[in-house]
């Protein structure tokens, strides 16, 4: 089966984190039998002399056409008015769901023996909405002016204002999306994770919608709530209790981290953005330029986001043959880079471009 997928090969280390991540999909994709077009396209800090933007209209369009991406990591620039690709990515295509699989691979440098979480995110809502008021505005005085009349816990006039919308609208999306995935990918446990002893209103309402949507699947998938700070204290503790997680949008992008940490570092952790008619896979970790053209980073992330990527299109086969190869690349230690090793100066690390092509080799 023939899939077009747009692709971008984002910034910094991106071009050739992707290339990489390019080459094991076409293999796995042609050892299962599938065959892939590529619609290729910049967007990041180096296109924005260009077309005044670092995501043009046409990459948008092809997104939407394709309704499949991946891309590699891209700069957003300190200190400018310039906005996020990947923020903008989600706004844009309505990406509700932020899915993290954090899973443990032997060779991988842990203090752990047997980690499998995949985290579900809300994208769009909670203090990432973007709903904020600078400290001595006019704006920001009416804001305080008019909360200070409805409430009686008073604010201080001096205060900058970030809003915290939630609703049952955005929640029970996502808690579906976290319930679907489940029963298609042989979970068996979905915990929602909150705050909603002391945030009773935006987080009750989050806990409240997962416990509703959560009926629906009674007697298929377990359910279960945890509060957020315990929440970590047990992930660090025995992460081997957890199966999925399901977060407002601020709490899994932190929580997703420290799983991240749990199975070896952002090296080895994709990701993937998911609406109802797009989804745009990537590696959750930045840029990286001062490591721009050195062929030192570590592919794996974008790789396996790749992996998502391919189950998502639904070539499973493909999917497989591609973790598989990862997983044994890793186990085996040699080929592989320097973040890997259990030394991280160890000479024998190779780089990029060399443990893509192990993985080619182990398909």
């Amino acid at each position: 089966m023939k899939h077009r997928i747009t692709f971008i090969p984002g910034d910094g280390v991106g071009p050739e984190l992707s290339d990489a991540a390019k080459r094991c999909i076409e293999a796995a994709a042609a050892a299962a039998g599938v065959e892939i077009e590529w619609d290729v396209f910049d967007a990041g800090i180096d296109v924005i002399e260009k077309y005044g933007t670092p995501l043009p209209e046409h990459v948008l369009a092809s997104i939407k056409k394709n309704k499949v991406a991946i891309k590699g990591p891209i700069t957003t620039p300190i200190g400018t008015g310039i906005r996020s690709v990947n923020v903008e990515l989600r706004r844009a295509l309505e990406l509700y769901a932020c899915l993290r699989p954090c899973r443990l691979y032997k060779g991988v440098r842990t203090r752990y023996d047997k980690v499998d979480i995949v985290i579900v995110r809300e994208n769009t809502e909670d203090l990432y909405a973007g709903v904020e008021f600078d400290p001595n505005t006019p704006d920001c005085k009416k804001v305080i002016e008019n909360i200070n009349s409805l409430s009686k816990k008073q604010i201080r006039l001096d205060s900058a204002i970030s809003i915290k919308p939630i609703s049952k609208f955005g929640t029970e999306r996502v808690v579906r999306f976290a319930f679907e995935y489940a029963l298609k990918n042989n979970r068996k446990k979905v915990t929602c994770v909150h705050k909603a002893n002391i945030m009773k209103a935006t987080d009750g309402l989050f806990l409240a919608t997962a416990r509703e949507v959560a009926e629906r699947y009674a007697g298929k998938i377990a359910f279960e709530d945890r509060l957020v700070d315990n929440l970590c204290m047990q992930l660090v503790q025995r992460p081997e209790e957890y199966d999925m997680l399901v977060f407002p949008n601020l709490y899994g992008d932190i929580v997703s981290d420290l799983c991240a940490g749990l199975v070896g570092g952002l090296g080895v952790a994709p990701g993937a953005n998911i609406g109802d008619d797009a989804a745009v896979f990537e590696a959750t970790h930045g840029s990286a330029p001062k490591y721009k053209g050195m062929n030192k980073v570590n592919p794996t992330a974008l790789i396996l986001s790749g992996v998502l990527m391919l189950r998502h299109i639904g070539e499973d086969k493909a999917a497989e043959r591609l973790e598989n190869a990862v997983k044994r690349v890793i186990s085996d230690g040699k080929y592989v880079t320097y973040d890997l090793k259990a030394e991280r100066n160890d000479p024998t690390a190779v780089g990029t471009r060399e443990m893509a092509e192990a993985i080619i080799k182990a398909l």
